[in-house]
């Protein structure tokens, strides 16, 4: 099975109310950035376009504009100037005038214009106005040769994005939505960081003090009469049915006090809903400031142990043992081996299946120095 790798003092679960505080964080500020500013204060408002990026209708529209203008004034380089904002669909757009010529639009005018903007093949297909112009005016009194086309486009207005002005009434907005946001996300860390921390049914003290009495009732067990070499550390710990932040640990000291480890019991595993949490299997675990790892197993109720599913997931953090009267459980490190046994335990009675959960557990943990 395999082992739980961690470090001695550090709780990983400390992790995730950062990890639900940032979450929260970037979701309120998506939706401020995008909604808020984006689309309700400072709305993207696009100005100055040019005509090359008109939809296909208003462009046509555009072109018979500059086209009845060209009739009106003759002038030939506005005419140009005008095509050449359509850009490169400036040509098809003349060409399906010339082949369907809209009402009130006469097909000698869109040649005279094409032939100004030097668009001679559309313009060969069309009647011209006056052949042999003279004089000055309008199109049909256009004298001399049409300016050339540029050789290079004229350059266009390019369109911009202009935000709106920010007025007082803006700021203050900005600045409450702001405050409410960064109350939402310290209200929301503290709930869950309260939610995760406290039981919602606490501890009494007088059920702290039935623990402590029955851990200190527990008769330790005398290695020396039997024989054994007497352990480093010998400590004992009692859970009661309501202790929903049941955590215990130890620290390990060479006879001369030098510091060697940590040892504990804590709560891994619960059934149920409710409150009180009923706890069907605990932590015991080691840590030896030598190794790179601290070994872990996992006492088990009887309904836990046996329900295949259950055991498979924990055995994930650590070897599965079933928790059984004066049961022992051996861990061992590069420099240490602590023996962990079950000197009193009951099981709670409810609705939930039998020998399911703990009532309570007294543990006795011995640290020996290995050899």
């Amino acid at each position: 099975m395999g082992n739980d790798t961690k470090t001695g003092m550090f709780n990983k679960s400390t992790l995730l109310p950062v990890g639900i505080a940032g979450a929260v964080a970037f979701v309120i500020g998506m939706i401020f950035g995008l909604v808020v500013l984006g689309w309700w204060l400072w709305p993207v408002k696009w100005v100055n376009a040019s005509p090359a990026d008109l939809q296909k209708d208003y462009q046509t529209m555009y072109l018979e504009m500059a086209i009845e203008a060209y009739g009106f004034n003759g002038d030939a380089q506005a005419a140009q100037e005008r095509f050449m904002a359509l850009g490169d669909k400036g040509p098809a757009l003349l060409q399906s005038l010339a082949e369907a010529p809209p009402v009130g639009l006469g097909s000698y005018l869109i040649g005279d214009f094409a032939r100004a903007v030097g668009q001679e093949s559309i313009a060969g297909i069309l009647p011209q106005a006056n052949p042999t112009p003279t004089g000055s005016g309008g199109a049909a009194g256009t004298t001399g040769t049409p300016p050339p086309i540029p050789t290079s486009a004229t350059v266009q207005p390019t369109a911009t994005a202009e935000p709106t002005t920010r007025s007082h009434k803006s700021f203050y907005v900005i600045s409450l939505l702001c405050g409410i946001s960064l109350l939402a996300i310290i209200a929301a860390a503290g709930l869950y960081i309260l939610r995760s921390r406290k039981p919602k049914v606490p501890v009494t003290a007088a059920q702290k003090a039935h623990a402590a009495n029955e851990a200190a009732k527990a008769q330790k067990t005398d290695f020396e009469a039997e024989g054994r070499e007497p352990p480093l550390s010998q400590f004992m710990t009692t859970y009661i049915h309501g202790d929903n932040l049941f955590d215990d640990s130890f620290s390990i000291d060479s006879p001369a006090g030098e510091f060697l480890g940590e040892c504990g019991v804590g709560i891994t595993e619960t059934i149920g809903v409710g409150e009180p949490k009923r706890v069907s299997a605990f932590e015991v675990w080691l840590f030896d400031k030598d190794d790179v790892q601290t070994i872990t197993k996992v006492l088990m109720s009887e309904h836990a142990f046996n329900d295949e599913a259950t055991r498979q997931r924990l055995a994930a953090k650590g070897d599965p043992v079933m928790a059984k009267p004066d049961e022992k459980i051996v861990l061992e490190t590069a420099k240490l081996q602590l023996v962990a046994r079950v000197v009193d335990m009951a099981y709670g009675e409810d609705a939930l299946p039998n020998n399911s959960y703990f009532e309570r557990l007294t543990l006795e943990l011995a640290v020996w120095p290995k050899e």
